[in-house]
């Protein structure tokens, strides 16, 4: 085997071991949607379009408890576009590597691409050096297949489960992600955005609604290193 080879096969398998978490994460949170959705008075097959299509955690959430208190098809719309406005971020940042594939790849990885994919794929492209097409797909479909089918499982058994806050559950998506960011801050540009991202959202929380608080730790800490990243080179 060439040392090339090697090296792939050695970044898969770091690949899927860093999934394994994310497996379980996402069997959790998208369970507890599932039963968010149908408390919330969504049926079975619009809870399922929302995880399949919209296929957004915290978009999904927002929208679920605006349509609980009937509001506007618009300004849902426009929060949900707003609060998954980081991922335009995550899409350039990634395009540079992605540019000479298909279009259809790209449009297929680019729906996938959530912020847990995102987490896999840049570090796995850290990695290697270049973008792993196989391991993109697998990264995209690690969240995508447990977060539906664990949404379904939450729907059809809402009836039995206990409000997931009681018993500590509605923190496992935000724990997650922290420890994903943590483990991604490899140089100074990373741990501004870390920084600044975290401390916009904690303001923006105490100052206006936690929804604002996820659109503002979104997009000022990406802008914020990469500020610091041109400047640097």
């Amino acid at each position: 085997m060439s040392g090339a080879a090697a090296a792939l096969n050695a970044a898969r398998r770091r690949l899927v071991v860093d999934s394994l978490g994310i497996w379980v994460i996402a069997i959790i949170v998208g369970g507890i949607f599932g039963f968010t959705a149908r408390q919330g008075g969504l049926s079975l097959v619009e809870a399922i379009a929302f995880s399949s299509i919209l296929f957004a955690g915290a978009s999904q959430y927002a929208a679920v408890g605006l349509l609980v208190i009937n509001t506007p098809w618009p300004s849902i719309a426009l929060l949900v576009w707003l609060l998954n406005a980081r991922h335009l971020l995550y899409s350039a940042s990634i395009a540079p590597y992605t540019a000479k594939l298909p279009l259809k790849v790209r449009a297929g990885l680019g729906f996938l691409l959530t912020d847990e994919a995102f987490a896999l794929t840049t570090a796995h492209i850290a990695r290697l050096g270049r973008i792993d097409v196989p391991a993109a797909w697998y990264a995209g479909f690690t969240i995508f297949i447990p977060w539906n089918l664990s949404t379904i499982a939450g729907w059809l058994a809402g009836a039995a489960l206990p409000d997931p806050s009681s018993i500590g559950l509605d923190v496992v998506f935000a724990a997650a992600m922290a420890g994903l960011a943590i483990g991604l801050v490899k140089d100074r540009a990373a741990l501004v955005a870390l920084v600044v991202g975290c401390g916009g959202a904690v303001a923006a929380a105490l100052v206006l609604d936690s929804s604002v608080a996820i659109m503002a730790g979104g997009l000022l800490g990406p802008l914020a290193g990469l500020t610091l990243f041109r400047r640097s080179t």
